[in-house]
């Protein structure tokens, strides 16, 4: 079978990856959990994606929607669709499942998952991150990725206008 036919077996709906947790939990897996829009991938979000994979086995990455990217970046973004976001994502060899999200924080979905380690960009403080009590308190941790200066989807998009 060709990799690019295993692609679309990495998006997954929030019900059905909880059942593979649910297994990969049984065979002593750790998960890792980040988030974000993704909507120009670039060497910024892909030293983090690393990072957070080399931190546990199973490296999940929470997409938001589309509805929730326009309502927190504004009416002209996303750039890309949430499904070629997360085709995008799940093309990347060290990414394992991609979930869309349709809240504007992961908070429900990493609830509802409760990964044993979740990341964010080292951008953020701990207590400012969505689901860092839930994971801290379950026995988890939260790990703030190293961050590459002057690299974001914004300025990308500021330089292209």
């Amino acid at each position: 079978m060709k990799a690019a036919n295993l692609i679309p077996q990495k998006v997954f709906t929030r019900e059905n990856f909880i059942r593979e947790a649910n297994q990969s939990r049984l065979k002593s897996k750790n998960i890792v959990f980040t988030n974000g829009v993704f909507d120009l991938l670039h060497h910024g979000h892909l030293a983090s994606l690393t990072q957070a994979a080399s931190l546990g086995d199973i490296l999940v990455v929470g997409v938001n929607s589309d509805a929730s990217v326009k309502r927190l970046k504004g009416p002209n973004r996303p750039i890309h669709t949430e499904q070629h976001r997360a085709l995008m994502l799940a093309s990347l060899a060290m990414v394992d499942a991609v979930i869309i999200f349709e809240e504007d924080t992961p908070l429900n979905l990493i609830k509802a998952i409760m990964p044993d380690v979740l990341v964010k960009g080292g951008d953020y403080r701990v207590e400012q991150i969505a689901g860092a009590k839930e994971v801290i308190e379950n026995g988890g941790k939260v790990v703030l990725a190293d961050m590459i200066e002057g690299v974001s989807t914004t300025k990308i998009i500021e330089s292209l206008q």
